[in-house]
């Protein structure tokens, strides 16, 4: 059986304690831009632990994703499955959950199969069933819920034509840093200098070519987001700017959601760099503490693991 839940409509489900673990074999999936972070439960227990690329269909073709997803299963293990859910960046509708579930149903046959979008996992694992879920990692959205069932969303439109505050972002602002030095006549500065070092080319000129290259992609720029964070950490002023305004575009995402929902919180950051970067956590906060949000808090175990809750949930 196959359940392709669109995160943008589920209907109100009712809320089972935590401490009330699903029984049976689950497995939990967090696919991103970069992974696929997979954990098997047994009994509510975690008995594997495992990642391999990405076998997200907007970041990857989609025999990549069902070469990574059966790379994925090999080690984490398939048979005899109650349940597997999956949280994955680009549900945006019935299509999108049914495709990725196609690619999951074969390793783990009869089993049920629930797709939502990544966000929802990061708001279970928040240890939160309402408020607004903020996702910072090669992408970026918000989504949130309210006590009654109502959900919304704001981003995760995509590289193209979104994705602020995300890993992409920086590393694409990295790239028009570097270009806009160049065209003023200026040096390279330790940003541009670690961006070009990255990308094996010795002149900014080339980061255009580079940057509209097949070679290269999503991810790859997601990736030179670090020389930002490194950058800051080492007085950039550049650098710095870039972190607050990615936690500032961050603050903007959850506060929409929370206006739509007509709550006031929990926000919770997620995702590679919000629950890494210390500046941007720092930025985000501050941008909604000024908009009087005052519950404010930073995932402290990965998403997947609020797949538990959310099983209980759809019990």
């Amino acid at each position: 059986m196959t359940n392709t839940e669109n995160s943008s409509a589920l209907p109100a489900a009712p809320q089972v304690p935590a401490s009330t673990p699903p029984g049976g074999v689950i497995i939990g999936l967090d696919i991103g831009g970069t992974k696929t972070h997979g954990v098997r439960f047994e009994d509510g227990v975690p008995v594997a632990d495992e990642s391999a690329g990405s076998s997200n269909v907007q970041n990857v073709s989609r025999d990549e994703a069902a070469a990574n997803l059966a790379d994925l299963f090999s080690r984490i293990g398939g048979g005899q499955v109650s349940q597997v859910y999956a949280g994955s960046g680009g549900i945006d509708t019935e299509d999108d959950a049914a495709a990725l579930a196609s690619l999951i149903q074969p390793h783990v046959p009869g089993a049920r199969v629930t797709v939502v979008h990544d966000s929802r996992l990061l708001l279970a694992a928040g240890h939160a069933s309402t408020g607004v879920a903020v996702i910072a990692g090669t992408g970026s959205a918000a989504w949130g819920r309210n006590a009654d069932g109502g959900e919304a969303r704001a981003g995760g439109w995509g590289y193209l034509l979104g994705d602020e505050g995300s890993g992409y972002w920086l590393g694409r602002e990295a790239v028009r840093h570097s270009l806009g030095r160049m065209n003023r006549g200026l040096p390279a500065d330790e940003l541009t200098t670690a961006l070009l070092q990255s990308c094996g080319v010795g002149d900014p000129n080339r980061l255009i070519a580079l940057f509209h290259s097949p070679k290269t992609g999503r991810r790859f720029w997601a990736q030179q987001a670090r020389y930002v964070v490194e950058a800051a950490a080492g007085g950039h002023p550049e650098s710095q700017a870039l972190l607050d305004q990615a936690g500032k575009d961050l603050a903007g995402l959850a506060l929409q959601v929370l206006q739509q929902l007509g709550i006031t919180g929990p926000v919770i950051l997620g995702g590679g760099l919000g629950m890494n970067v210390a500046p941007l956590q720092h930025s985000f906060r501050r941008h909604l503490m000024d908009a009087g949000v005052t519950d404010i808090r930073v995932l402290d175990q990965e998403p997947v693991f609020g797949v538990l809750q959310l099983v209980a949930e759809q019990a």
